[in-house]
């Protein structure tokens, strides 16, 4: 990596942290917007993942000028974060153009792709359009019947990655179903970590986006892959639900999608989540405050057995509002021998924001540095 692109990627970094508190700021501050939205781009996929119901092969791109109002439709319900996803996001030909307009609006642009049609290029146009995070999804070590999307097939995108990539990467593996090998998913991980990149894991679902229990070796070794996490404060150490699902466990939980979390398929309709389209399936273009009120305080039958991470870590802020000492107790223990770092942050916080005496202030100190209203 030359200095010049090492120089970027700090600069990028700082200032999308910065962004990110903002977004964690605003919503704790009201809670009448959503945090994270999904937009399908295409439904079509260059790839034919057997446990995948997210693709077909056929479907060409929703318009460019219909993306850009959804963006903007998005942008004025107040959402914090957007990703473009699919099928493969990055078959669709003005894709930079939407992630600039994401940027323009003032949201943070993410970006969930399979990886196969990255390039030196492709990179440096996600830079220049202010792609803030791109995730990519590796399944196993060598292809198989069953994912083509694999280490020994992606390294070298990997590698183009960490040379070149000014935005944060992050590389999740797959445990569970038809996925056999619980070590390709841990060498997955490692490859990410030492590429300079953050590592998570999922946990395959049924056609519902409900549970499938890992055995106790895949058990082990989601707990290795969650343990490589280098910062205390990393999204992946944010994984009770986790704990529960793979012993097959139900988690009591409130799930707010719909409302905190949008799902937005390439009919422009709002859904629940990929997993749950259907619900309540209002076009996006009508969505109004009244939607969002109504699903924030939905309980969604699906929640208990639920595996889908984007939904569960969205739903972290509403209970670090409503109950934080409960919720700043459960990072602590979720961080393992970086208890003691996230300790003292916790005691920090308590200390600024939970005591009635100096609350009012620092809180509204923390408004104005982040220009939250």
């Amino acid at each position: 990596m030359s200095r010049v692109t090492m120089l970027q990627r700090r600069l990028h970094s700082a200032h999308r942290l910065w962004r990110q508190a903002r977004v964690v700021a605003r919503s704790l501050h009201a809670v009448r917007h959503p945090v994270l939205a999904q937009i399908v781009v295409t439904r079509r996929c260059n790839l034919s993942c057997a446990y995948c119901n997210e693709f077909d092969s056929h479907s060409v791109p929703v318009p460019t000028d219909e993306l850009i109002r959804r963006v903007d439709a998005l942008a004025a319900l107040g959402t914090g974060m957007v990703d473009l996803s699919g099928g493969e996001p990055l078959l669709h030909p003005a894709v930079d153009a939407i992630i600039a307009r994401i940027r323009t609006d003032d949201m943070l642009a993410g970006l969930l792709t399979n990886g196969y049609l990255l390039s030196r290029e492709r990179i440096d146009a996600l830079n220049r359009a202010g792609l803030d995070h791109l995730q990519i999804s590796i399944d196993n070590a060598r292809p198989d019947a069953v994912s083509k999307k694999s280490l020994s097939v992606l390294d070298a995108k990997l590698q183009l990655l960490a040379r070149h990539a000014t935005f944060a990467v992050n590389i999740n593996s797959v445990l569970g179903g038809a996925l056999q090998d619980p070590q390709a998913a841990l060498l997955v991980a490692k490859r990410a970590v030492e590429l300079g990149f953050s590592a998570t894991v999922g946990l395959i679902h049924d056609a519902h986006g409900a549970l499938i229990p890992l055995t106790p070796v895949q058990r082990a070794a989601c707990d290795e892959i969650i343990r490589l996490a280098r910062s205390p404060y990393s999204v992946s150490r944010q994984n009770r639900f986790q704990e529960n699902l793979a012993r097959g466990l139900p988690n009591a939980w409130h799930c707010r999608a719909g409302s905190r979390y949008l799902y937005v398929c390439e009919d422009g309709l709002v859904h629940w989540c990929s997993q749950q389209r259907g619900y309540p399936a209002i076009p996006l273009s009508a969505y109004s405050a009244t939607d969002l009120d109504r699903e924030f305080h939905t309980e969604k039958r699906c929640a208990p057995y639920c595996t889908v991470s984007c939904v569960h870590r969205v739903a972290l802020v509403d209970q670090l509002r409503e109950r934080p000492v409960e919720t700043m107790s459960g990072v602590v223990s979720s961080t393992g021998d970086s208890a003691a770092a996230v300790r003292y942050t916790v005691r920090l916080l308590r200390w600024m924001f939970m005591d009635s005496r100096r609350r009012a202030f620092f809180r509204h100190a923390a408004l104005r540095l982040l220009r939250v209203r």
